[in-house]
Order: structure tokens, then sequence, then C-alpha cells
């Protein structure tokens, strides 16, 4: 089975830069003016998953709780540490998360922070 998450977004040059540049994914693919939308494939090759993110004229309203989060579990403790400096060299700010699960760094070895649209993300490196 192949995944793809795919949002609309207000934002797509800066969601492209954000998961290609801080989180360290590639850009798969895209399209412009297709239908109206543009957008772009991000993930990793040769991987059963990535995400999409469109764009229209349309302006978006997301809905969203603290509950919707990303999870990305790195392959290993030197990418984990690798992803924290991006995090911290891009000035991007850790926050609390609602589930206390991932605020417990022995249980779930998570830190979470906000792409530009404001979605959580927690990176993790404990495989779960």
């Amino acid at each position: 089975m192949t995944f793809r998450y795919a949002r609309h977004t207000n934002n797509l040059e800066n969601l492209k830069s954000f998961y290609t540049n801080v989180l360290g994914l590639e850009l798969l693919g895209g399209f412009e003016n297709h239908n109206g939308y543009d957008g772009v494939f991000i993930g990793k090759p040769d991987e059963n998953w990535h995400l999409e993110f469109t764009q229209s004229n349309k302006i978006v309203n997301h809905t969203f709780d603290e509950d919707d989060v990303l999870v990305f579990y790195p392959n290993s403790k030197l990418e984990y540490e690798l992803l924290l400096e991006k995090i911290h060299k891009y000035s991007i700010e850790f926050i609390k998360a609602k589930n206390p699960f991932w605020n417990d760094p022995e249980v779930s070895g998570g830190k979470m922070f906000l792409d530009p649209d404001g979605y959580r993300i927690v990176i993790s490196h404990l495989k779960i």
C-alpha cells in the first residue's frame, strides 16, 4: 500500500522549503496549473509514502486541533541530532504538546514544533 497525505495551503513555497531544507525530505515531483492547482510531492525516494501540498486561488481555512500531529522517526540517533541542529539553525522553537506522551523524552523521545501553516510535527528518536 502507498500512502499520500495531501493538504491545501496558501504557503506552497514556504512549505516546500521547510520540508526539504529543515526536515531533509526531497522534492519528488510537482505540477503547475492542473485544474487551477499548483502542487508538490515531498518525501523520500523509494518509500511508499509522500506528502502532497497544493495551492490555488482559494484562501485556505485550516481546521485542526492540538492532537493533529505528523510524526517522523529518523532512522538513527545521528539523523535525529542533525534534524535538531537544522531546527535550531532555522530558529524554529519547540512547543509543548497537548498529549503529555510527546513531552516525555524518556517515553516518546519526541520534540514538537510547527510547520509554516501551524500544523504540529514531532520528530522522535525512538521507534514506537
